[in-house]
Formats: structure tokens, sequence, C-alpha cells
């Protein structure tokens, strides 16, 4: 039977259709309305938890990986050398270093950078950018106020640095002078001192000088200048004050090893009677060593923020804070030998001890364990019952 107003052999009328309700009709364009908002909304939610997943994980890139070279230059150098170009310098090798702690403090981004396509990986590097920028920006204004307060602790300077103003801060104060001179240059010298604040050509302070204020006591051997380097008071309370806690910074005073603030972290936050309590840079990024490019990324922070600049810059008059953190990374990453690499490991566990306590429970890995009384018992158990199997 043909349908309703349809002739044998006659076209149907598009026209045509069986009437319904129009209000069960809204309610149907209403139903499918509300599920393409939905779908909206949905995306909108997965968007944003992935903007905020990316900018939350590039805030370490700064801190641990690069403070000035591009992501881009990271993955560039890592594809040119997957494509065979075996060429390399010492710019070169300092690049894949860095692709290699990348893929440490980021451990997924490796494989995302192989799944993606441009425009989701491009989208995906702005934001970590974003994130290591924000990360920058947020420690040097912690260490502008921090810096002043120590200072003034330890120099007592008249009058005292303002924690919110820079404009008394550089050559010009005495107290940060005296921290900020060449470690070739006795700043109690009166014509050193003259000479500096002058800017002369026979005192140019530049970032091929160690500055005193990464050296023990402030004070540098002329006949051994690795000597003490890298082990100064104040270098130590900048990176607890970025990676631990600000407050965690005063416990950096002495020859003692710091506490270990990772697991006082996680006790304090399953406290639940007390108040919300903040997860530091180093759990959330899972460090529990000092780096060397840590180590750089604080002392660049220190030394501006105890200079006179108000805004963040690579060059300040002659001083290049980005060779300067080239000079410390490479300081650790390309010794001349096995002897130095051996101080350098020396420096690096005094660095993680002074920072993290003692616990050394990340330095035990599998082959370690298997050669622990527990395994070495589990292991001569099964001998003696192969043994006992072969007898019979």
């Amino acid at each position: 039977m043909s349908a309703p107003g349809n002739q044998p052999g006659v076209p149907p009328d598009s026209s045509l259709c069986v009437p319904t309700s129009p209000h069960a009709r809204a309610k149907r364009r209403i139903a499918n309305l509300m599920d393409e908002v939905e779908i909206l909304k949905q995306d909108k939610v997965t968007k944003h938890r992935k903007t905020t997943y990316y900018i939350s994980q590039g805030r370490a890139i700064r801190r641990m990986v690069v403070l000035y070279a591009s992501i881009d230059d990271l993955i560039a150098e890592n594809d040119r050398r997957c494509e065979g170009d075996d060429s390399s310098s010492l710019e070169h090798d300092r690049l894949q270093r860095g692709y290699i702690e990348l893929t440490k403090a980021l451990p997924w981004i490796h494989e995302k950078l192989s799944d993606l396509g441009h425009d989701d990986s491009e989208d995906m590097r702005r934001k970590l950018k974003r994130g290591a920028d924000s990360a920058r920006g947020d420690d040097t204004g912690t260490l502008k106020e921090l810096v002043a307060s120590w200072v003034n602790v330890e120099y007592h300077p008249t009058p005292l640095i303002k924690t919110n103003d820079k404009h008394y801060r550089g050559f010009a104060n005495n107290a940060c002078g005296k921290l900020l001179c060449p470690a070739e240059w006795s700043w109690e010298d009166l014509v050193i001192r003259a000479g500096i604040c002058d800017r002369t050509t026979a005192f140019i302070v530049s970032e091929n000088s160690w500055p005193l204020f990464m050296y023990q006591n402030y004070e540098a051997d002329s006949d051994d200048l690795e000597r003490n380097l890298m082990k100064s008071k104040l270098l130590v309370m900048g990176f607890k004050a970025i990676f631990t806690s600000p407050s965690s910074a005063d416990e950096a005073d002495g020859d003692s090893d710091g506490a270990d603030i990772i697991e006082n972290n996680h006790r304090a936050r399953r406290q639940l009677d007390q108040a919300k309590v903040k997860t530091c840079v180093a759990s959330i990024i899972g460090m529990r060593k000092v780096t060397p490019r840590a180590i750089a990324y604080t002392a660049c922070q220190i030394r501006f923020a105890l200079s006179n600049i108000t805004s963040w810059r690579t060059v300040d008059g002659d001083f290049d804070y980005e060779i300067f953190w080239n000079n410390i990374v490479d300081f650790f990453e390309n010794a001349p030998g096995p002897a130095a690499r051996a101080r350098l490991s020396e420096l690096l566990e005094w660095w993680t001890r002074k920072v993290f306590g003692k616990n050394h429970r990340q330095d035990l890995t599998s082959e370690v364990i298997s050669r622990m009384s527990v395994s070495t018992l589990a292991a001569q158990q099964q001998e003696k019952e192969d043994n006992e199997f072969n007898s019979d």
C-alpha cells in the first residue's frame, strides 16, 4: 500500500510531511542544542585543563633546564643529532644536555612531541614557555625582597636596603657591592672600589668573573679559585627559597645538613587539622637532588636581586646573564677530567645534603638493592632449593 498522498509511479512530493506537534518539535530542537552546548562545554573544559597542565609543567623549564634558550632550540638540536649530523661544539653539547634535562623534568614530553600534530605541538610549546617565564618572574619578585632582608641581617648597611626598591643596590651600595665584586679583586681596596663604581676600563665587571657572593664566606682564594666556589650561604638560601620554601632558607646557616624538606612537606600536608600547606616546588617537579642548572638559575636570580636594575634583562652594563648562566653550567658539565668530575660530584652531594638532608632513597636503584641482605638472602634461599632439587 502506498504512503498517503502518493500515487503509484509518481515521485513523492518532498513538501509532504506527517504533522507533528510544534511543542514536540521545539523540545527536540532544544534537546539537540543542549547536546551541542554540552559538547562545547566539555571541549572547553578539556582545553582549559590542557592549558593549565602545560603552564604548570612549564614552570620547571627555566629553573631546571634552560634559562634563556628556547624549547625549540633544544628540540632542533636533538633532531639534528638524530638525523646523523655528528658535528659538535660546546654550545651544541650544552643544548643537547638541555634536551636530556627537559625529558627528565617533563618525562612525557619526548613522546608527546612525536604524537602531536604541528599546530597542537606549537600550542603546547607556547603554553610551556608561558609557564616557564611566569615562574622566572615569580622567583625574581620573591628574591627581590628576600635577598634585601638577608643582606640587611648579614651586613647591617646604613641605610638599610629597601625590600621593595632596587635603586639603592648594586655597586652604589657597599654591602651589595662587596657581594657583586669579582673574585680577582678586593672590594676593601678603595682604588678598586672607585674603579668599579666609575666603570673604568681597568675594572670591568663582566660575566667572565666569579662574583664573591658565590664563595663560602664571600672570600676567594686567588691561588685556588675553585676552592669554596658555589658554596656560599646566600646561594644556598636563594636555592631553598625557590625550590623548597622561603621559610626553609633560614635553615641554610652553618655547616649542618638540611632537613628532609620533601618529607616534612608531605607530613605537613597529611595533617588534615592543620591549615592548608602549599606544596614546595621540589616536591611538585620530583626533585630530590640538586642539579647544576638549578644552581646556575639560582645564581642568576641572586645576582639580579643584588643589582640595581629594575626589570629582567639579558645584559646589565658589561655583565651578560646568559653567558654567566652558561659559564656555571659549563663549570659543572664540561669538567676537564676525572679528578675535576670527582670534585664536582662531591660538591653536588654537598648541595643535596644542604638542601634535602641525608636521606638517599632516590639512590636505591634495583642494582643497589640487589646487593643488600634481603635480596642476598632470597638468592641464597633459592640456591639452596635448587641444590636440594638437583641432589634428588
